[in-house]
């Protein structure tokens, strides 16, 4: 087998006649340049493609870039305003989208084409220098309901389910870095079949309160509540929340995952991430204002937000290939389209929504929830506490100057008058030198 130095010198003896040969002369040359180094076909083609050897300081080809800045431009508006997807439900919620960005981007016709035919990938590639993500760690502050776990069932497993209605529901704590006291608690459900999310704010995780909320989201739901999984708290296995399941009429089903088992609620345990912490943060909130603040939040924009327009993947299967788990997903759409296609829900919410889908503007919506956002978080315990100790603080300090500019008036008046005092002594005694010599002169004189 040849040397790399007699490879390079051969490369570079045909390079000029394999680029003047025309498509059969090239074949041979080919031919004989794989036969003569040992090459595979097409790396053999890549090496007389490549830059001239001749040419040492020639730089390498680069891929020329298919999409306008534009488009990219107005992709990362659309990602920044739908709460940082990943590509592949920005993909799907991108002709969601644009309708919207025309009117607030200059959007030609070459651009919206772009928008339409990009793939996941080179979304991916184009946003990943403008994606910066943190990472924060979450604690828990579920307790063990004792009572009623033989009555309510154990499920593991979520896969049957091939209709909507069936829940999982988890508490989410805003207690900032103390779970002393009450303080707020967000309600958070998701359903099984189509993703949808319905969350709502309690203070305290009180029986009556908590019942009073899934009151307020079984009302609020386009279709009807079939069943609720929760985890093994005090706050949902109580006698209450299964009175209520029992007596509904369709009656509800009411099941509870293992204990310290959070995959058996996987799909709360996700949105527990993307529609709370990642919207509130870990501050705490502890008061009525606060409450009603987040409900208002969540009632309107935010849940026409999350249901109407941001698409989500669903987790088909899972196969192992040696060590390694490889994940399949269904296509990107978003709660309200997989409600669509299950033909399983309320008429006349429905009604409403479709028409709320066709008048609604989602870049006017993000911008109300950033506001509203701003808002709650002016409320929060450490910033309200932050703000009233910046006040003492202030005051404090008004006090401490003008202790001290008093305090250094006086100083300067006791120098004063040291000073005078001082002066005066001198003063007087240079007087009795000066009369002194006055009078040795006079008695000389004499």
């Amino acid at each position: 087998m040849p040397g790399l130095t007699w490879k390079m010198e051969y490369r570079k003896a045909i390079y000029e006649r394999y680029h003047r040969a025309g498509r059969k002369d090239k074949g041979k040359i080919l031919k004989e340049f794989c036969a003569s180094c040992g090459y595979n076909r097409k790396y053999a083609i890549r090496v007389l493609n490549g830059p001239s050897p001749m040419n040492k300081n020639a730089s390498r080809r680069k891929r020329v870039c298919r999409y306008q800045d534009k488009t990219v431009e107005v992709a990362a508006a659309i990602w920044e305003a739908s709460g940082h997807l990943c590509s592949e439900r920005l993909k799907e919620a991108l002709p969601l989208w644009l309708p919207a960005a025309k009117k607030r981007f200059a959007i030609t016709p070459q651009i919206e084409r772009q928008l339409t035919c990009i793939s996941a990938r080179q979304l991916e590639n184009r946003l990943r220098p403008r994606k910066r993500w943190l990472k924060k760690r979450l604690y828990s502050t579920t307790k063990p309901g004792r009572l009623l776990k033989s009555m309510i069932p154990v499920r593991t497993s979520n896969w049957d389910i091939r209709m909507p209605g069936y829940l999982e529901i988890d508490l989410v704590a805003h207690c900032g870095g103390s779970l002393a006291g009450q303080f707020v608690y967000t309600l958070n459900s998701t359903d099984i079949q189509t993703g949808w999310v319905e969350r709502r704010a309690v203070l305290g995780k009180g029986k009556v309160g908590i019942l009073n909320a899934v009151f307020d989201i079984r009302s609020a739901l386009p279709f009807r509540l079939r069943g609720i999984d929760s985890d093994n708290g005090e706050e949902f296995i109580n006698y209450q929340l299964l009175d209520f399941c029992v007596k509904s009429r369709p009656q509800i089903k009411f099941t509870r995952g293992r204990p310290y088992k959070k995959n058996d609620n996987a799909y709360i345990e996700q949105k527990n991430d993307t529609h709370v912490r990642q919207l509130l943060g870990w501050d705490r909130y502890d008061n009525q204002e606060a409450i009603d603040a987040i409900n208002d939040l969540y009632e309107n924009e935010q849940r026409l937000f999350d249901n109407l327009f941001k698409p989500s993947m669903k987790l088909i299967e899972k196969t192992r290939v040696g060590s390694k788990v490889v994940r399949h997903y269904d296509k990107a759409k978003t709660p309200f389209k997989r409600l669509l296609e299950s033909r399983s829900y309320h008429k006349g919410k429905m009604g409403r929504l479709k028409g709320l889908v066709a008048s609604l503007d989602p870049f006017t919506l993000s911008a109300i929830i950033d506001r509203k956002l701003n808002r709650i978080y002016a409320m929060s315990t450490e910033r309200i506490r932050a703000q009233n100790t910046d006040t003492v603080a202030s005051k404090e300090a008004v006090k401490a100057v003008a202790q001290d500019k008093t305090k250094r008036a006086l100083d300067l008046e006791v120098a004063k008058i040291k000073f005078n005092y001082g002066f005066g002594r001198r003063y007087a005694r240079q007087r009795r030198i000066m009369r002194d010599i006055k009078r040795e002169k006079l008695l000389a004189s004499l």
